[in-house]
């Protein structure tokens, strides 16, 4: 097991305390941040991951460095030691997390993601893009066909991050077209109501983090899964959300849902516009925050195609036979739509002259 211990130097009470805070708060929070567990004896610290992972080294080492750092600030100045309070705690955690992600920023080449059942290499321009962009963005849009990697490409990089303890929790959710809002008249309990809409995020959790971890991660509330519906009123901080299926959304929906995003956090939102599910007179809530969020700068839009379906190569080769079916049934419905309007156009030129006609016959008769 990785393990760091330090020594404090020069020895003071009065800026230990400061720096432990009281009954060890503050160092409470460091542990909980960077899901540690940091053990001290007078002014030697030992400091282990409470959850061994790749980058449980880094971590360690890191929070090594924070703890030195604000010993070092309680240094006194003409004669009086600073106080450290929980805010400069949390400021110091928020700058060490800026930091390490500035170190874990990938530059240029290739990209991949590490977690503990492997290495995840994403395959293609459109998905190396797509992972960069999500890790160097705050809100991500991940749009294109069915097996392009959207979904699972999101979920291992929340994974990652919260391997890295970068944030504190996950949370998928889907919208539930198929039960809207009345997912309470659905027997069991509200886990059980949604699974079968939220499965593909599971298997993907699962594939990533094998059952066990998952389901204890769940049950700890590390990990939640809900429908888009529960997410109204809630301010969501340290958290890596994922909605999925967003094309089923409504306008409101997806609005409700990008303004829910909290400090620290990070949202990636994935769909496929040629896939919705809604009503004929509701418009898409992706294709609307398509239109209207996507000059803003500090959003990535990530686009796919058929090229990038990585399930067995006839899928993609079904995807291109819908899509030129869609492109030249639009065309057939544009032509329909000439004709109809030719055919009015004739009919109304038919009957204004067999009125016209009709008058001079009338005015003949009446001369």
């Amino acid at each position: 097991m990785n393990e760091l211990i330090i020594s404090l130097e020069p020895q003071d009470n009065t800026r230990l305390q400061s720096l432990c805070g009281a009954f060890d708060e503050h160092l409470a929070l460091i542990e909980k941040s960077f899901n540690l567990v940091i053990a001290r004896q007078g002014f030697s610290f030992t400091i282990q991951s409470a959850d061994e992972n790749h980058y449980s080294a880094h971590l360690i080492q890191n929070a090594g460095k924070l703890i030195c750092q604000l010993y070092n600030e309680t240094a006194p100045i003409k004669g009086k030691i600073k106080e450290l309070d929980l805010e400069d705690i949390h400021l110091a955690i928020q700058e060490s997390r800026m930091l390490l992600q500035s170190q874990w920023q990938p530059s240029g080449g290739e990209i991949a993601i590490k977690t503990k059942r492997g290495v995840i290499k994403p395959r293609g321009e459109h998905q190396q893009r797509y992972l960069r962009n999500i890790l160097s963005h705050d809100i991500s849009f991940g749009i294109g066909p069915a097996g392009t990697g959207k979904t699972f490409l999101a979920v291992a990089a929340a994974v990652e991050s919260l391997e890295r303890q970068e944030i504190r929790r996950i949370l998928l959710t889907r919208p539930a077209v198929e039960a809207g809002e009345k997912l309470g008249f659905l027997p069991g309990d509200l886990g059980q109501k949604i699974e079968p809409y939220l499965r593909p995020l599971y298997d993907a959790l699962f594939e990533m983090l094998g059952f066990e971890k998952a389901q204890k991660l769940m049950e700890r509330n590390v990990i939640e899964i809900a429908p888009l519906a529960y997410m109204r009123g809630r301010t969501l901080n340290d958290a890596f959300i994922i909605l999925d299926e967003s094309q089923n959304t409504t306008i409101e929906q997806m609005k409700m849902f990008l303004t829910r995003i909290g400090f620290n956090s990070k949202a990636v939102i994935t769909g496929d516009v040629t896939q919705v599910d809604l009503p004929r007179h509701q418009k898409s809530g992706l294709k609307h925050a398509i239109e209207v969020l996507s000059e803003v700068e500090e959003l990535s839009f990530n686009y796919f195609d058929s090229q990038d379906i990585v399930r067995h190569p006839v899928v993609a080769k079904v995807v291109q036979a819908y899509d030129r079916w869609e492109a030249e049934d639009e065309q057939r419905r544009e032509q329909r739509r000439l004709e109809k309007s030719l055919e009015k156009i004739q009919q109304k030129t038919v009957e204004a002259l067999n009125l016209e006609q009709t008058k001079i016959l009338e005015q003949a008769e009446n001369l």
